[in-house]
């Protein structure tokens, strides 16, 4: 394959379509799929925007990732677009588009005013076999004469050239971005199917803590029956065994409750893709804040948004370690903190005052507070997992995961 003279330089030829498809194979999160197929789609190309949109069923899109706009002027331009126009042909149509200039085509119905102006566009959907994932188009050739074209002479046969002037991409553009959406369908399909196991295995999860709120909900109000049951019969001749029972009626009571919020608050589902690791922690601590007598608190300084999974990762040992804290600790706070390490990465610390332990003596007791899945969850990211505690000395937990 020759490479077009908008190739130049040190990401060019076959080196680049490599980097673009490894960097594809790398990851397992649709989002971050999504997300690396436009990235190398416009740098390959070497266009000045470009676009990815899966399609919903209901005339939108359920998902629509950008490069080349910035996060302001993206808000500014409003809601997503609908699958209309050459949105629309794009999904429905085999074969790409390649036009010479979008805004003389006649299917075209403009865009918001704080759109970028487009002119040359390529774009061709991403299937797999008859199922249409998506519409990946490129717009705004770097280094094309301005009204020509590297490549004047050649349209691919498409019939979408039109207007005054050829189109800034090429035949060896819509040869390569045709190949990248091939091996995007498949990183896609791969995702997905990535995710639908992870959802199942998270509703295993949910059945499990279900069960164990049942059973030991039961059996704290089976105990709570009881001795409420001694307790009033104690309560004319002997009060003073009386109030003592009342006591531990109300000691039941508050377990109980512990192991609700504790439940509820494992069972309660993550926020992660809509809101990110830094707002979904701090809602969660907020929660836990409120629900237990001790205060809870949080606190984050530079985090950026993360790989999906070290941000799965990091959420899960957080609420393993509060949940350690809050139910045995006995301390009256629990301090969560975030912070950004030199290199771009993340490092977590969960810090009690409570009553400690000994590592050793709880793991060798066979008792491990949640350090072992703790553990894995921080080496399956390649993060690394510390515990500092001492009898009478309070715990950290210390979660470190390295940058993109």
């Amino acid at each position: 394959m020759t490479a077009s003279p908008g190739y130049g330089g040190p990401r060019s030829g076959l080196a680049a379509v490599s980097t673009a498809l490894l960097a594809m194979s790398r990851t397992l999160e649709v989002r971050d799929v999504l997300r690396t197929i436009v990235v190398s789609a416009r740098e390959l190309l070497d266009a000045e925007y470009a676009a990815l949109g899966v399609p919903d069923d209901h005339g939108g899109f359920a998902q629509f990732v950008v490069d080349g706009i910035g996060e302001e002027q993206w808000r500014r331009i409003g809601p997503l677009p609908r699958q209309h126009g050459i949105l629309a042909a794009m999904l429905r149509q085999d074969g790409p588009q390649r036009l010479a200039d979008v805004r003389e085509d006649p299917r075209f119905g403009g865009w918001p005013s704080a759109h970028p102006d487009m002119s040359d566009f390529l774009g061709l959907p991403v299937r797999d076999g008859e199922e249409t994932l998506g519409a990946l188009f490129l717009a705004n050739k770097r280094g094309a004469p301005a009204g020509g074209s590297a490549d004047a002479g050649h349209r691919g046969g498409t019939g979408q050239g039109g207007g005054a002037g050829a189109t800034g991409f090429t035949d060896e553009d819509e040869e390569l971005l045709s190949l990248l959406a091939q091996h995007a369908a498949i990183a896609l399909t791969n995702a997905r199917l990535y995710e639908r196991s992870r959802e199942l295995t998270i509703a295993e999860e949910r059945s499990r803590l279900a069960h164990e709120l049942h059973d030991a909900v039961s059996q704290k109000l089976f105990s709570l029956r009881l001795t409420a049951q001694a307790a009033a019969a104690l309560v004319d001749r002997d009060p003073a065994r009386a109030k003592d029972e009342l006591h531990q009626v109300a000691a039941l009571a508050a377990e109980a409750a512990d192991e609700l919020r504790a439940a509820v608050t494992e069972l309660r589902p993550a926020a992660l893709d809509e809101d990110g690791l830094v707002a979904t922690l701090r809602t969660h601590v907020h929660v836990l804040d409120r629900a237990h007598a001790a205060h809870v608190t949080f606190t984050c300084d530079g985090v950026r948004a993360l790989p999906a999974a070290q941000e799965e990762a990091l959420l899960r040992v957080a609420q393993e370690a509060l949940h350690n804290a809050l139910r045995h600790s006995g301390a009256d706070r629990v301090e969560v903190a975030l912070a950004r390490t030199p290199r771009g990465g993340a490092v977590l610390r969960v810090t009690d005052a409570g009553r400690g332990f000994d590592p050793l003596t709880v793991r060798s007791a066979g008792r491990h507070l949640g350090l072992v899945s703790m553990r894995d969850r921080a080496g399956g990211v390649g993060g690394r997992l510390a515990v500092h505690a001492e009898p009478g000395r309070g715990t950290t937990i210390e979660m470190e995961v390295p940058g993109g």
